[in-house]
């Protein structure tokens, strides 16, 4: 998995644009909009097709956008989205039609099996998760079961058997730790700026930056300084990181700043285009778009707006 992936070649900007999934020209989405339905059809299903998700006759809602952005990432093009859709369709089918994991597993297995999720708080229902924790401004920690083939988000109803939520997610958390790091890549540039990128296949990727001062020394051989970090969750199979010790925080916050914006655009499981810092547990965002949506804004002010005058302080550079 690359940090910054080449698109495929396909119709070109010219093209008039689908209004849901902008990566795709009209025709494109019209293309793959029919392709969903045809591999619902194999399964004897006949659904109805909206912008951004397909219903059946049992009112069954299915979301399309993580499927448009498998399918606009892939560098093989428009000729690998009925294999992409089919296999989708079926992983789907299959987990809704068998029987429940909560109901097969025992209980030592689900808790087992259970990790901590960062998510956007467009990727949940708050009437379904009023447990969901805020960790940063429009992010949530939820828990989710682990399973063969998909990922189940835990609601308050399905929660509420397991025991006590503390414990819960104390448990969840013992095993993200238990992960193994899949891939390592140092960002850097001839003028010093450089952070940290951790990236896997892990759904859990992003989220382990609730266990960061943990990983940082894991992966870095050091621990972090009373700083803490720049934290940047694009999707969820990224987390990048620059330990704050130095004023070479400026330049790291700006390459990250549009690492994140980019990372996040057109993926599926995105998280957040924005950077955050990271100091005990606590996230603070740092970066916007700017007010006509089009570009990035770094917003500076408070407590890290001292601790960057403090570091050029102890850093004046030379005359």
């Amino acid at each position: 998995m690359g940090l910054f992936r080449r698109k495929p070649k396909r119709d070109g900007d010219e093209a008039p644009r689908d209004a849901e999934f902008g990566y795709f020209s009209e025709r494109e989405a019209a293309l793959f909009r029919g392709q969903v339905r045809e591999a619902f059809a194999e399964h004897g299903l006949e659904v109805t097709v909206y912008a951004d998700m397909v219903s059946d006759d049992s009112d069954r809602h299915f979301g399309l956008g993580n499927l448009a952005a498998v399918c606009h990432n892939d560098d093989r093009g428009p000729r690998a989205w009925p294999e992409l859709i089919r296999s989708h369709v079926e992983r789907v089918l299959r987990t809704l039609d068998g029987p429940s994991a909560l109901d097969t597993l025992s209980p030592e297995q689900i808790r087992a099996q259970l990790y901590p999720r960062v998510v956007g708080a467009g990727g949940i229902d708050p009437t379904a998760f009023c447990y969901a924790r805020s960790v940063a401004p429009g992010l949530y920690e939820i828990l989710a079961l682990d399973l063969p083939e998909s990922v189940m988000m835990l609601t308050d109803e399905a929660l509420e058997p397991l025991g006590d939520l503390q414990q819960l997610r104390d448990r969840a958390l013992a095993n993200l730790r238990g992960l193994p790091v899949e891939g390592h890549e140092t960002v850097r540039d001839s003028d010093g700026m450089r952070f940290e990128v951790l990236l896997g296949d892990s759904f859990y990727t992003a989220s382990r930056v609730l266990d960061l001062a943990a990983v940082v020394r894991r992966v870095t051989g050091e621990p972090l300084g009373e700083h803490g970090a720049l934290v940047a969750m694009p999707f969820r199979h990224q987390l990048a990181f620059h330990p704050i010790r130095d004023t070479g925080i400026i330049p790291a916050l700006g390459a990250m700043a549009s690492f994140a914006a980019a990372g996040y655009a057109d993926t599926p499981g995105a998280i957040s285009p924005y950077v955050f810092w990271w100091r005990d547990g606590t996230l603070t965002q740092l970066s916007d778009h700017d007010e006509d949506g089009e570009g990035l804004r770094i917003v500076v002010g408070g407590d890290f707006e001292d601790l960057l005058e403090r570091l050029v302080a102890e850093n004046p550079g030379p005359d």
